[in-house]
């Protein structure tokens, strides 16, 4: 059975997990891989216990994911097969009830600001990495785009970020850190590079086994 490379990019809201990841995805520069967000897996309807003490809704906490539905996604690329990926709205904060395909491939990069908080999860990943970004260039990078690209009032943006994403990134996500093979800074262009050689390495490795098998 042919080894499919899971690869887990994490880090706080505004760290540019997804520049990164394209970054690094143009340099494995194969169409056998892909590029997988958590953020897809956002729940429709948020537990309320998680609220903020206003009554908002709190994205930045593990809870409001969806992890049954995550953790089977993977485990499906992982074994080789596609999955039905569900397609969220930022502007609606909702599911918009439609799917795109991913898969079958060969490596799936999955980047998220819980990527590794989930021990089954980690368990999957081949390669754990995580954006380690000062907390002033994570809230402009932030502010930027979710006013510009997802419709939000500037005053909501500030609030959010010392409701949940400040005090979430503290306890939940900044000690990921401790599970990552290894930690990138703000300059993402020799580590993205060095990272898609890696890729590169263990497929041409997979591949080459896969030729002597078959002999």
């Amino acid at each position: 059975m042919q080894k499919i490379f899971l690869v887990g990019i994490a880090g706080g809201s505004g760290s540019g997990k997804t520049t990164f990841a394209k970054k690094v995805m143009k340099g494995i520069n194969s169409a056998q891989s892909l590029l997988l967000h958590m953020d897809s897996y956002y729940l429709n309807d948020l537990p309320r216990d998680i609220d903020t003490n206003s009554g908002k809704p709190n994205f930045d906490h593990p809870q409001a994911f969806d992890w049954d539905l995550l953790r089977t996604h993977l485990k499906e690329l992982k074994a080789g097969r596609s999955i039905a990926c569900p397609i969220y709205d930022f502007t609606t904060s909702g599911r918009t009830g439609e799917f795109e395909t991913f898969g079958p491939c060969k490596v799936v990069l999955f980047e998220g600001i819980f990527t590794l908080y989930d021990q089954e999860i980690r368990n999957m990943l081949d390669i754990k990495c995580y954006l380690h970004v000062d907390s002033d260039i994570r809230f402009t990078r932030r502010l930027h785009r979710d006013v510009k690209e997802r419709g939000r009032s500037l005053e909501s943006v500030i609030s959010q970020y010392y409701d949940t994403v400040r005090p979430m990134y503290q306890k939940y996500l900044d000690p990921q850190r401790q599970y990552a093979d290894f930690t990138v800074g703000e300059e993402t262009d020799v580590a993205s590079l060095i990272l898609s050689a890696r890729i590169k390495e263990l497929l041409e490795t997979e591949t080459h086994a896969e030729v002597t098998r078959a002999i």
